[in-house]
Parts: structure tokens; sequence; C-alpha cells
């Protein structure tokens, strides 16, 4: 059967127009493509500085699970702060009196309820040296003996101050292993060194508010105030919080008890 010579050439005709279609095509992808290369700007390498994490947080709105009422420093800045380990949960309540770096006496109390950063805890003498690292301290040095407080045996050392007002400071630690609890701070004063009677009667005034979920504090809390000296005057009847005037120099008139704390 013969094919009609006009079916012949519409074949031959659409073939080249597919062919021509298809050149075109891809003469267009290869100039979009040539031209994307050009419009490019040279690659700039950023570099991605890390973000620093602080190792502890300090809680915005801190709520008191402590408090220290000294009644001799009435007029002294106080302050409250809560501090928790950004990995590990581990949580620093930290109560001062008086000026870090002032004239006055300044007392720091640090209870550290350590969680998953934290295996052991380490001397005395380092512990105080690092924490106190803002005080700028030399001359740190361990004292032979513990003191004597409710808490039970502390451990002393000794050191001056290079940051701010030079003055003299009485450090202390205690550890508990259950519940897994340290007690520390320092007490400082411009004239010499503070008497280990003084920071014995500091001490004996902290109290806890509220234990949480973590009833073997209480225990421990609720143990050191069966234990509590009230300053040389163990009758709570008589002297339930004495002004010991050698707590704080900086008393000059009579006026409400200040407390760190609710």
């Amino acid at each position: 059967m013969a094919i009609h010579p006009a079916l012949i050439s519409w074949r031959e005709e659409l073939r080249t127009y597919l062919v021509r279609g298809m050149a075109y095509v891809s003469a267009l992808v290869v100039v979009s493509v040539v031209a994307a290369q050009l419009g490019q700007s040279p690659a700039v390498k950023s570099v991605i500085k890390p973000v620093h994490r602080p190792e502890w947080v300090t809680v915005e709105r801190p709520f008191p699970a402590f408090a220290l009422a000294i009644p001799e420093a009435a007029s002294q800045p106080a302050n409250y702060a809560i501090r928790r380990h950004a990995s590990g949960g581990g949580r620093k309540d930290i109560l001062t009196l008086g000026a870090p770096d002032g004239v006055t006496p300044f007392l720091q109390v640090e209870i550290y309820r350590p969680g998953g950063e934290l295996k052991a805890f380490g001397p005395s003498a380092a512990t105080i040296g690092k924490d106190a690292e803002g005080l700028g301290p030399a001359d740190v040095r361990a004292i032979d003996g513990p003191l004597a407080s409710k808490f039970g045996p502390l451990s002393l050392v000794t050191f001056q101050t290079t940051t701010g007002a030079a003055r003299y400071c009485l450090g202390f630690t205690r550890v508990w292993n259950d519940p897994m609890l340290r007690l520390s701070g320092w007490f400082c004063q411009r004239e010499n060194f503070v008497r280990e009677s003084t920071l014995a009667c500091a001490l004996d005034r902290l109290t806890l508010l509220s234990a949480g979920s973590e009833p073997k504090v209480g225990a421990l809390f609720a143990q050191a105030e069966l234990n509590r000296s009230y300053c040389g005057q163990r009758d709570p009847l008589l002297a339930a919080t004495p002004k010991y005037h050698l707590l704080w120099k900086a008393l000059t008139s009579r006026a409400e008890p200040r407390r760190i704390g609710r």
C-alpha cells in the first residue's frame, strides 16, 4: 500500500521541528547555567564563633530556702541568690550581708547541694580559694583543728583580700555525704581576722525555711537546731536571738533585725 506524499512530508517536517525544539531548549539551559554562574558572588567563608554558656545560671526570682537573721547588722545591704548548674542540676543558695569590697564587715554563706556535676567535694582551702576569687584571696592558710558549731565541726582557713578594701577573712567549710551538701563561706573585717567564736555565732543564726523534696536536708537542720548555743546563751527563753556586738561592729543604733531570706 503506497503512502500518500503529503503524509511523508508531514512526518519529516515534524521530526525537523522536534530536533530544532530540543536544540533550542538545550541552548536555553546552557545559557541559564552560565548566567547563574556569572551572577554568583564569590563564596564567603564565615567563621562561626562558639556561644559561651555559663556553667552556673542565676535564678531570676529566687525563692529562699534558708534565712540568716543578724540583728547587729540592720543597716547593711543583704542579698539572697540561687544558682543552678547548667548541665548537672546542682543548686547553690548564697546569702550575703555587707558590701564585698567595702570597709564594713562582710559575711557570705553558701549552701551547695550538688547534682550530676560533682562526685566528691574538694579540700577546704582549695574550695575557699576558688569560691572567693572575686575578693582576690591571698595567703590562704588552713587552720589546725576544727571549730565547733551547731552544724558540727567546721574546717577553717584564713586569707586576706586584695580586691577592694583590704580585709582579713576567716573561711569555713562543712560537708555531708548523706545528704550530699556543703556549707561554706567566709566572714571578713578590716581590723584583724574574725574571731572563731564570732563566726560560730553568725552561723548559729542560719535556719532552714523549706527543705522542698529533700527530707534529709530538713532532718540535718532540725538536728542543728538542737545543737544551737544561742551565741553562748543556751536558754532560748532568756535570749532567743541575743545581740552579740562583736558579730557586727558596724552597728551604731538599735534597729529592726536584718534577715536574709523571708
